[in-house]
């Protein structure tokens, strides 16, 4: 009898080893397991992203009525609306946070979630307001254009009936997207480390 006892704690014994392994393997609680474990495969503070190539930003303009072209330098872009209270801001000083930690700050692009409600003149008191003006390009125009930019990045734009997307994503020195940031998991110091470590990249 004791022998089988003994033998029993063993089995059990063996099978929390094995589970317990098996859940440290599996990841970060609270992140799908693909994400985890690309994270911790890549060293980056952000989720891998496919590398799609860069959608070009025909038919926007900035808050200064300018086109704008990406690609040439590891680049940052978010999605916003002028008229947010929360979120937006939120997503606009993590950004400003980074890009005050960098010796020399990348190109950031918000393009608009709500081509109703953001102007040109909306875009411009929003960066004043957030202290990003002269430091953050807003991208606005009409809903064809902006769809186009939602489509590439898989954004979901603000409606009566649901939230925009809380998304940021770093392009490549190419324009390829890389890196993604869903909000509540950006802080400027995993932004900023991950921009450098792009930045660190050698040229194809």
């Amino acid at each position: 009898m004791g022998a089988r006892i003994r033998l029993t704690v063993i089995g059990f014994g063996l099978m929390f080893m094995l589970g317990l392994t098996g859940w440290l393997f599996l990841g970060t609680p609270g992140l799908p397991t693909s994400a985890a474990a690309s994270q911790d495969a890549s060293g980056y503070a952000g989720a891998i992203r496919p590398e799609i190539p860069v959608q070009p930003l025909d038919g926007l303009t900035d808050e200064e009525g300018k086109p704008a072209k990406l690609g040439g330098d590891v680049t940052i872009v978010t999605f916003l609306y002028t008229n947010c209270e929360d979120s937006c801001p939120t997503t606009a000083q993590q950004i400003r946070a980074a890009i005050d930690d960098l010796e020399d700050p990348p190109p950031v692009y918000a393009i608009s979630v709500d081509p109703v409600g953001d102007t040109r003149k909306t875009a411009k008191k929003f960066l004043s307001d957030q202290s990003l003006l002269g430091r953050m390009r807003y991208m606005v125009g009409p809903p064809v254009a902006l769809q186009r930019q939602w489509k590439v990045y898989g954004i979901q734009p603000q409606t009566r009936e649901d939230e925009h997307s809380l998304s940021t994503v770093i392009l490549d020195r190419t324009g390829r997207q890389r890196i993604g940031f869903p909000l509540d998991k950006m802080t400027p110091e995993g932004l900023a480390k991950d921009i450098e470590t792009l930045r660190a990249e050698p040229s194809a």
